[in-house]
């Protein structure tokens, strides 16, 4: 007698599951950019946003070429996820503080880690499944690399700045 099969295939939920956090990551990195206009990380900050964006539509558009349905309620989750990530407890009450610049970025590097993998685990199939590019999948692989590298220097800098021992410390 065979084992009964699960009600939903396994990458079915992977990829439903990774696009919950592409909605929520496209979000995050879109408010970042836009909360630091004048910053001398803006331009990057903005370019990364697209690339963000450019990442989770490829998802969709693999999803669809592997037949996998897209949740919609699930990207709503993500959505929801990020804008109620914005009530984390940051030490003031008023005005942003300069740690929520940090925990958005490793936020941020989190996804992007995530993301790399589902590249990976996507890229180890396609060799077998051509319904996927491995090219592309390489492309988008090394992409999420590049973002990381971005979002490392950033963490380094603004961890400096964060946590720098005021002057009065220092005497």
């Amino acid at each position: 007698m065979k084992p009964p099969q699960p009600l939903v295939e396994p990458l079915h939920v992977y990829l439903n599951d990774h696009l919950t956090g592409a909605f929520g990551g496209a979000a995050l990195a879109d408010r970042i950019a836009r909360t630091h206009p004048d910053s001398r990380r803006a331009a990057e900050m903005r370019r990364l946003a697209r690339d963000v964006e450019e990442d989770r539509d490829a998802l969709v558009r693999i999803m669809h070429r592997l037949g996998v349905p897209v949740r919609h309620y699930r990207t709503w989750l993500g959505l929801a996820a990020e804008r109620l990530g914005r009530l984390k407890p940051n030490g003031t009450l008023v005005r942003r503080s300069p740690l929520s610049d940090l925990v958005e970025l490793e936020a941020m590097r989190a996804g992007v880690e995530g993301k790399a993998a589902l590249w990976r685990a996507l890229r180890a199939i396609a060799d077998t499944d051509r319904r996927l590019d491995p090219g592309d999948l390489d492309r988008l692989a090394q992409r999420a690399a590049d973002q990381a590298g971005v979002l490392n220097g950033w963490h380094r800098t603004v961890s400096a700045a964060v946590f720098a021992p005021t002057a009065a410390e220092g005497r």
